[in-house]
């Protein structure tokens, strides 16, 4: 496709940009989880930088492993999340997929809506650069949000303001956020829109490709760079859509795909299911991305409320029916789970999911165990064999 290589050329002027910005000062860097509110780093025309999106780098290029035992070598434990194990590693070592390594950061922006894991990882990495940390914390939703919830997450966000004001030495120019606020539901619209042609039989691209293409509405939300890109990106999907072109040939299975990607598996996985005929339609991962709504008259309290609702701080029970949602939207015939050894807020629930999907949808499930950048603890033939018969499975409700 070539959107992909748009793309490309798009993450290659970013991180160039932040390395320069590293090297001469001119912007502040600051590295952020990816949960976290980027837009008000935007609207300080501060660099952000997501060490997730470093450590899936890391994973697909197959470097994951030796920088997690870099970390591991240092005492962190093999059971603490592949990311922060492999970030760790590099930025000891500034062995990565970018030449020397992601850019020092000039500050740290925790938000523990996606785990908790994010509270330590960067209290590690605040001790090691040196540098300040702002957390954001996040009440789970069990339910509905309370009003104290909603409240306590507003006040964080007036903190979140007044902590860039210190480290950038500027005033927060609100009339500017409303601008990248504008720009941030833009691009969430248009992310939507590229994942709804997905809804079209057969599917232009599948779940393998929205992983590749998922890196600037997490990296780049909130500027035109990323709108462009993604006006590009929808019209070719649709003149697939239009002239028929599929991700998978014959498509005669449409799926739906639960939790991280398996990073170092993305090709072998998409062409093993599309031997079969089946194409993965959808996934709740990059639908994340699709879900947050910032008001521009009231941003800061609707920063707080989208960011507070992220899908993995919301139970399992609403996850479920946001699931069986998806399920109807792309007409999936059936439900993969990644039981991801990484993600545990991702993972823990997911056989109580698969059950009420199960008997709610009547649609088979398959749980795949793995992890999403440490190939150790993966199953390459295992997998393969759980793949095939969750495709007879299908195959006979056909009949």
């Amino acid at each position: 496709m070539r959107s992909a290589k748009a793309m490309r050329q798009l993450m290659t002027d970013y991180y160039t940009g932040a390395k320069i910005a590293e090297a001469d000062g001119s912007k502040k860097i600051a590295w952020i989880t990816s949960g976290g509110p980027v837009e008000p780093l935007h609207a300080m025309d501060v660099i952000p930088i997501y060490p997730e999106n470093h450590g899936a780098m890391l994973g697909a290029s197959r470097m994951s492993v030796d920088m997690c035992q870099v970390a591991e070598d240092m005492g962190y434990a093999r059971d603490l999340c592949s990311y922060f194990r492999g970030d760790i590693g590099s930025a000891v070592t500034k062995q990565s997929p970018i030449p020397g390594g992601l850019p020092k950061p000039d500050f740290l922006i925790a938000c523990n809506n996606i785990c908790g894991t994010v509270t330590k990882w960067y209290e590690v990495l605040s001790r090691f650069f040196d540098v300040p940390m702002f957390l954001i914390d996040t009440p789970f939703i069990h339910q509905t949000k309370t009003t104290q919830s909603a409240a306590y997450v507003t006040a964080q966000m007036q903190e979140y303001v007044d902590f860039l004001e210190q480290q950038c030495g500027t005033p927060f120019d609100m009339d500017r956020f409303g601008e990248v606020a504008q720009l941030s539901m833009e691009g969430v619209r248009l992310w939507n829109k590229v994942l709804s042609t997905c809804e079209n039989s057969p599917s232009p691209i599948s779940c393998f490709d929205a992983f590749f293409f998922l890196g600037p509405i997490v990296t780049l939300r909130g500027t035109e760079e990323n709108n462009e890109f993604y006006r590009g990106l929808l019209a070719e999907l649709e003149e697939r859509v239009a002239e028929g072109i599929a991700a998978v040939d014959n498509e005669k299975y449409r799926l739906l795909w639960d939790n991280l990607p398996i990073w170092y598996q993305l090709r072998p996985l998409s062409e093993l299911f599309s031997s079969y005929g089946a194409c993965l339609v959808a996934d709740t991962y990059t639908n994340a991305w699709a879900r947050q709504r910032i008001d521009p008259d009231n941003p800061l309290e609707s920063l707080a409320e989208c960011y507070t609702q992220i899908y993995l701080n919301i139970d399992i029970e609403i996850m479920a029916e946001e699931i069986k949602g998806l399920i109807s939207r792309y007409k999936a015939d059936g439900f993969v789970l990644h039981s991801n050894r990484s993600c545990k807020p991702y993972s823990l629930g997911q056989y109580d999911i698969a059950r009420m999907i199960q008997e709610d949808t009547g649609i088979p499930t398959l749980v795949i165990e793995a992890d999403m950048t440490d190939e150790r603890v993966y199953s390459e033939a295992q997998a393969k064999t759980r793949i095939e018969a969750f495709i007879e499975t299908l195959e006979s409700k056909r009949q």
